[in-house]
């Protein structure tokens, strides 16, 4: 759901913040470019994202900027005190707030909430029964990151995470001893996914996130998770269980193919058996690893 405030309810330059979310590769660009109804053809150059605070470009000669309140500090572009009345009330109930601004004064503020689903809480739930530690790094404000991670059972979290500082953080938990995996979307999740010991991205992410990620989920749906880490697990003690039973298979059967019984009592493999031995071995193996094909 996506909410907005313009100051004094000037709309006129709507036009232009849908040109530049249009360009925009961040997930919420999209939702902020679909609310806007604006048919103005309006022409933007000098695209440029500015990474963990927005983007900005250039229209009529003039800069123009979406993005956090950080990067209107940054350029010291003031926020009209009607907007700045409205902004806590929706991050309290977990909205992520985006300004638009030109280079005097910021002419609107957005507010996206994306209703968490009810399969993500059911997969942050599901790992933490398993002695998983969920930890939640996001570049929204404190009080937004805080609700949300409330409302989905998440215990750790971080708030005005810029992308190297989730780096970072994974540094710093594999620097305790911990095997890390990181899940992302987004272009700011790049640097922190190649630095996890697995990364996990999401199918309606960006390209750069699935390029950099070892694993990408098709459905964005995060209980794949807890599946695919069974999975994996299955897939490890399959892999084990073949292993052991062709050991096994080597250890008796070679000796007994060369003769090692013959002094004994006069036993010879015939060739006939031993390749089916060998035929039935392998059978073996691979109905064993069939079996995964049954894991749901």
């Amino acid at each position: 759901m996506v909410n907005s405030i313009w100051n004094d309810n000037n709309q006129s330059t709507s036009g232009i913040l849908k040109a530049i979310e249009l360009k925009s590769e961040h997930p919420l660009a999209d939702a902020v470019a679909a609310y806007i109804e604006s048919s103005d053809d309006v022409d933007v150059t000098g695209f440029q994202s500015l990474t963990g605070r927005g983007v900005k470009a250039v229209f009529n000669g003039e800069e123009w900027f979406v993005g956090n309140l950080k990067l209107m500090l940054e350029n010291n572009i003031p926020v009209p005190e009607d907007i700045q009345l409205v902004i806590p009330d929706w991050q309290a109930h977990a909205n992520t707030v985006i300004y638009f601004a030109s280079s005097k004064s910021v002419l609107a503020a957005i507010a996206i909430a994306d209703k968490i689903k009810p399969s993500s809480i059911e997969a942050v739930k599901t790992l933490q029964e398993s002695g998983i530690e969920v930890y939640m790094l996001t570049g929204d404000n404190s009080t937004t990151a805080k609700s949300i991670a409330e409302e989905a059972g998440i215990h750790h979290y971080k708030a005005d995470v810029l992308p190297a500082e989730k780096a970072d953080f994974v540094k710093s938990l594999q620097a305790e001893g911990k095997i890390v995996a990181m899940v992302g979307d987004g272009i700011n999740d790049s640097n922190a996914l190649a630095q996890a010991d697995l990364s996990i991205a999401m199918g309606t992410g960006s390209d750069i996130a699935m390029d950099v990620a070892k694993m990408t989920l098709i459905a964005s749906d995060l209980t794949r998770i807890p599946k695919a880490i069974k999975l994996s697990h299955d897939t490890v003690l399959t892999i084990k269980q073949n292993l052991f039973w062709a050991f096994i298979y080597n250890i008796i059967g070679i000796p007994i193919a060369a003769g090692i019984l013959y002094p004994f009592n006069g036993f010879l493999l015939d060739p006939m058996i031993a390749g089916a031995a060998m035929a039935m071995s392998s059978v073996s193996v691979v109905s064993n690893s069939l079996r995964l094909k049954l894991k749901r």
